[in-house]
Parts: C-alpha cells; structure tokens; sequence
C-alpha cells in the first residue's frame, strides 16, 4: 500500500494540539532555561526556538512567505522576536490562534502535513531541552510520519516499506526520520541506515554526526 497523508481536518487538528501544548510548556519553563542551547538544534537556544515556532503561523498570518522554509525565512523569525521573554513567546502563539486557525483548512495537504512535522519535532526538540518529556503518542506524531513516509518514498521508491516496517516504535522512528538520531543510534534500533541515508541526503533532515541523548 502507498503512503498516504491522514485526513485533513486530522492535521489540523494535529496541529492545534501540539500549538496549545508547547503554549502550556513555555509557561512551565523557569525564563534563565530560555538561553539554555537546543541539544538537536545547537545553533539555537530554548528562546529562538520557541521564536521559529511562534514565527511560522505569525508569518503565514502575515503574508510573509518569500522564502518559505528556508534557513533566512526562519532566522528572520528569530531576530523579529529576538528578547522576548517565554511567557510572552507563548502568549503571542496562544493570541494567534483565532487568526490561524480559520487558515489552517486552507493550506495545501502537503504543507499543512510539513508544517506539523516540524512543528511537532521541534515539540520534541523543546521537551529535550528543557527536561520535560511527553506527549509521545500525539495525534501530531502520526501526522508527520504520514507526512514523512510520503516523502521517503518520493525520494526513494520503496523505502516507506524498509523504514516504517522496521518495528520501531512511533516516537524513535520519528526521531531517526527527522535527523534527531545519529546513525549509530538508529542501527542500534534496527532501522536500515543504508535506507535511511539515502532518504535523507542533501536534505535539512540528515543525521547528526554524533549521538543526541532524548
């Protein structure tokens, strides 16, 4: 059977889910943790990351899509909400939602799903971070494998059936899929590097050089 995405209203939802989670998380997080680095993003604190999670729906709402996903598109999310503390971060995602939400069916199928893996691996990015695992078996942990088995097998043909019928549990096999593993880590879970590798070459979702503790 080809990989397919999950029902759009599904995504959705997903989403609305795993938004209303990290807003509850950043209010838990004691502010000096918000320079704290991102161990699966290095290059950003706890800050900018909740920065780049509030800056997507804030710059769809916004119509500013010129160079979506790209490394300046979520930098510039980053320096527009540079020296904000959490809780404002998380307020400003949580005021949002009556402006995106009505959005979200709108958006194409594909990138409603793209915008949920990333968000929700960032989830998990965060919870890392901060020493606060959870939320696992989300709704959004089953969008963006949908989302990512679709992808996989655009890339390599067939690799949908080599990764996914590996016997990981969801949550590492997400974690492997979005380059949160290293490869060491990932043969110790028995998924097919050699698949995996070729998935993810020359994409933002390769593995890192060395082993990331979750």
């Amino acid at each position: 059977m080809l990989p397919s995405l999950l029902p759009d209203d599904t995504v959705s939802l997903a989403y609305m889910e795993l938004r209303n989670r990290v807003v509850a998380l950043l209010r838990t997080v004691a502010e000096p943790i918000g320079d704290r680095t991102v161990p699966h993003c290095p290059s950003w604190t706890v800050r900018e990351l909740a920065s780049h999670l509030l800056g997507v729906p804030d710059d769809i709402v916004n119509g500013r899509m010129e160079g979506v996903a790209s490394d300046a598109w979520t930098q510039a999310q980053v320096e527009r909400h540079r020296g904000k503390s959490l809780l404002t971060l998380a307020d400003e995602l949580a005021e949002l939602a009556p402006r995106f939400d009505p959005i979200l069916p709108h958006i194409p199928p594909m990138a409603r799903s793209q915008m949920t893996m990333d968000a929700v691996t960032h989830e998990h990015d965060l919870r890392n971070a901060v020493a606060q695992p959870g939320a696992r078996d989300s709704l959004a942990v089953q969008a963006a494998l949908a989302w990512l088995g679709v992808w996989a097998d655009k890339r390599v043909p067939g690799s949908h059936a080599a990764l996914f019928g590996a016997g990981l549990d969801d949550f590492d096999l997400l974690r492997c899929l979005t380059g949160r593993r290293s490869i060491r880590q990932a043969t110790a879970l028995g998924l097919p590097v050699d698949v995996l590798e070729a998935v993810q070459k020359d994409s933002p979702l390769r593995a890192p050089a060395h082993d990331v503790m979750e």
